[in-house]
């Protein structure tokens, strides 16, 4: 039996999303690192509006795979940018046969296009899009949390984990992107003690960059 990701139109959208974020950064002349963002988080995902932001292909299906095993019925994710990681989090969802995505973005035009995709790849039935504030948009969600994806700005990891974790069961599975970022560090000190009630393990991501998998335990 094949999965959601590997028949289209899933399949053929994720390539075009890969290919499109790949030639962004080809586009840049070696060696120059993407413009820092400033200010705000709202501030710099406004910068970031045109940027792609994806998680690596072996990691977002390594993420459709945990959720495929452990069957949560509510999948959260921090920082939705185009939806490429999205999309591999709903396929999940939707070959499991229940339950349901929300992803949050500040970035109007980033939700506006993935919105779109979301509706052109069949999933926009089991993904909902919190746009704002994710401390905000996050508390509203009910129920226990099976599953988190942390991809948004580093120094919210740990007051997204801090929000959420009150809803987190034993056996909630955490993967937070770009853990070499030094705006990570208070995330990945809380989650490596195991006096706070995890298990967690370092693994490469995309380029220099390492993820994070912990289990709430």
């Amino acid at each position: 039996m094949t999965t959601t990701l590997d028949t289209e139109p899933v399949a053929g959208i994720v390539a075009r999303l890969y290919d499109n974020a790949a030639a962004q950064f080809a586009d840049r002349p070696p060696g120059q690192p993407r413009p820092a963002m400033t200010g705000s988080a709202a501030e710099r995902a406004e910068q970031a509006q045109d940027i792609y932001m994806p998680v690596s292909p072996v990691g977002a299906q390594m993420m459709y795979s945990l959720i495929r095993a452990t069957r949560p019925e509510i999948v959260v994710e921090f920082g939705m940018s185009y939806g490429i990681s999205t999309l591999h989090l709903a396929a999940a969802v939707r070959d499991n046969g229940f339950g349901r995505v929300y992803t949050t973005e500040l970035s109007a035009k980033k939700i506006a296009a993935a919105s779109s995709t979301f509706v052109e790849a069949g999933l926009d039935d089991v993904v909902t899009i919190l746009e704002g504030d994710a401390l905000e948009t996050l508390a509203t969600i009910d129920g226990d949390v099976g599953f988190v994806f942390l991809d948004g700005w580093k120094e919210m990891y740990l007051p997204v984990l801090e929000l959420l974790e009150p809803r987190l069961p034993v056996g909630t599975l955490l993967v937070a992107d770009n853990t070499e970022s030094p705006a990570a560090a208070p995330y990945l000190d809380r989650v490596r003690d195991p006096r706070n009630g995890y298990t967690s393990i370092n693994f490469p991501g995309k380029r220099a960059d390492t993820m994070e998998l912990s289990c709430r335990v």
